[in-house]
């Protein structure tokens, strides 16, 4: 036997006892042992079901707009007559025909010509941080990894926007956000707790001038330099971007769009004098001057209690606020190019408990997606008769964050590999639902 045949053998003999091994660990142990090294169709090619549709964006910018705690779908979009379940809820008619919401958002009402309704989202997580984690990351909650929010991912795929204010804005208080996820910090969002406090520490202190701040600037780079020298790591690097980038802001001329006192009183009542409502108003400030993605959240849904009390009051803030943001947008030409999202971690119990409340519920619920491309006066999915049960068109987690990436131009079958060398794509297998765009 000649050499050359003899180590084909031997490398062939090699490898079957390798894949002998690996397939009665699989088979034993419930796992896989360094996929990458063999050939198969699953490990050559990542997310292969990932959507392969793409589109030209139809919005440059998304405004968030989050339910905090669980939006019951039955008290606000997708509201039903003669059941139990109702409630006291009534329906009322809207601008757009055949679409009917609850009488708790008449000015939403007035808007609906612009709004695409969801009626039949589907999650399989119906606790808060878990479903949180869910509705903002399309992965399940791992104590490995943290997965990226879509305004995360909008920034390393595809990036633009003003290149001296960031692209990402978080306007609330939730400590449960996934920001960045495994990206680099400097991906994440900038978070603003209080929209109309602006953004803290953005102005040189007094009898600071700007020879001296440049000095002590010049000076901490040269105290840094052999520490960045010693550990070339991304997180360092990417510190150090973040502290280069805020110097720049802070001498933007758009750092204004944070100041609220810059608006016209009677625009800033229009929108409420809440949080929620100046932070609606924040945000369509920063889309003007080519923030990417703005989330604004809106708290206080998890409703196991005096359901009837509670999300009337919940209704009035979110009504005024989305209702005015929707006209501001169209009005300002800026609709067209930005897609106002709506959604919850998942609804509440059709069953009403003895508290007068409703319970978790994530089987059906619903979300709203507004401009940017999508069409004007539909709505897509239904529930049953009681709003328990997707009867038609079921949207799952992914499938919701896939049309949001369709929408921005994303590509949905894009591989990033996280710092551990695990792939991942942006809505995991998701397909968007195309039906929803004009």
């Amino acid at each position: 036997m000649n050499s050359n045949l003899q180590s084909q053998l031997l490398r062939h003999d090699e490898l079957s006892r390798r894949q002998f091994v690996v397939r009665t660990a699989s088979a034993m142990l419930g796992v896989g042992l360094l996929p990458g090294i063999f050939p198969s169709k699953a490990s050559a090619i990542p997310f292969e079901n990932a959507s392969k549709l793409k589109q030209v964006a139809t919005a440059k910018n998304v405004i968030y707009l989050y339910m905090s705690g669980g939006q019951s779908h039955l008290d606000t979009w997708d509201p039903k007559e003669d059941v139990v379940t109702a409630g006291p809820v009534k329906p009322i008619k809207t601008s757009a025909d055949g679409i009917r919401i609850s009488e708790y958002l008449p000015l939403m009402a007035q808007q609906m010509h612009h709004a695409t309704v969801i009626n039949s989202l589907n999650s399989n997580q119906g606790a808060h941080e878990q479903g949180n984690y869910f509705m903002h990351t399309s992965y399940a909650m791992r104590g490995t990894i943290r997965h990226p929010a879509m305004g995360a991912w909008l920034n390393v795929l595809q990036g633009g926007g003003n290149k001296t204010l960031p692209n990402f804005v978080y306007i609330g208080n939730d400590s449960r956000h996934p920001g960045a996820g495994f990206f680099p910090a400097s991906q994440g969002p900038l978070f603003v707790n209080n929209p109309e406090n602006g953004i803290k520490n953005v102005r040189l202190q007094k009898g600071l001038t700007e020879d001296r701040f440049a000095s002590r600037l010049a000076l901490a780079k040269d105290l840094d330099q052999d520490f960045r020298a010693t550990f070339p790591h991304r997180n360092v690097k990417a510190y150090t971007e973040m502290y280069d980038h805020a110097v720049t802001m802070m001498k933007s001329e758009d750092l204004n769009a944070f100041d609220l006192s810059k608006e016209n009183e009677e625009v800033r009542k229009a929108y409420g004098k809440e949080s929620f409502g100046q932070g609606c108003l924040l945000a369509r400030r920063l889309v003007e001057r080519g923030v990417r993605f703005v989330e604004v959240s809106l708290g206080g849904w998890d409703t196991h209690a005096a359901n009837f009390v509670r999300v009337p009051e919940l209704c009035q803030t979110l009504d005024r606020a989305m209702s005015t943001l929707t006209a501001d947008l169209h009005a300002r030409g800026l609709l067209k190019d930005t897609l106002i999202v709506l959604n919850s971690e998942f609804g509440r119990t059709p069953t009403i408990n003895q508290n007068i409340g409703r319970d978790h519920y994530p089987k059906a619920f619903s979300g709203v997606l507004i401009g940017g491309g999508v069409k004007g006066g539909y709505t897509y999915g239904k529930t049953d008769k009681e709003g328990r049960e997707v009867e038609e068109n079921k949207v799952e987690i992914p499938d919701f964050n896939a049309t949001i990436g369709y929408a921005l131009g994303l590509s949905l079958n894009q591989v990033v590999y996280s710092p551990s060398k695990r792939p991942f794509v942006v809505a995991d297998k998701g397909q968007p639902i195309i039906d929803v765009f004009a």
